[in-house]
């Protein structure tokens, strides 16, 4: 697959899974500022991360680059929620990691890996 496909899946997916696909119940109950609730907070969280986690998987077929996105993405988020990044510096962590994604994949593809 070329980069420049991988790229346009990886970035599609993401606003994909992290606007209507996450939608208004996981974006209020992963964050306790909107929802109060502290024990569903850590579970909806990782339903965010895994769906965004599933896409790289489908996009990209690696597992490894799959569990990177779902840590990454969670904690990515839970920053936001808490308050110690910005929705600007999220996103952008979001993209970034979509970069890596791409080229890791699409130079993973040449080395056999």
């Amino acid at each position: 697959m070329s980069l420049v496909r991988l790229l346009i899946l990886l970035f599609a997916g993401h606003a994909l899974c992290d606007y209507p696909l996450q939608g208004d119940y996981l974006a209020k109950s992963k964050n306790q500022k909107l929802c109060g609730d502290s024990a569903g907070l850590q579970l909806h969280l990782f339903y965010h991360a895994m769906i965004q986690g599933a896409m790289v998987l489908l996009v990209t077929s690696s597992s490894v680059l799959a569990i990177a996105e779902i840590l990454i993405h969670g904690i990515t988020d839970w920053a936001k929620c808490e308050g110690k990044i910005t929705g600007r510096v999220d996103q952008a962590i979001h993209i970034g990691c979509k970069l890596a994604w791409a080229l890791i994949a699409w130079r993973s593809q040449w080395r056999g890996i």
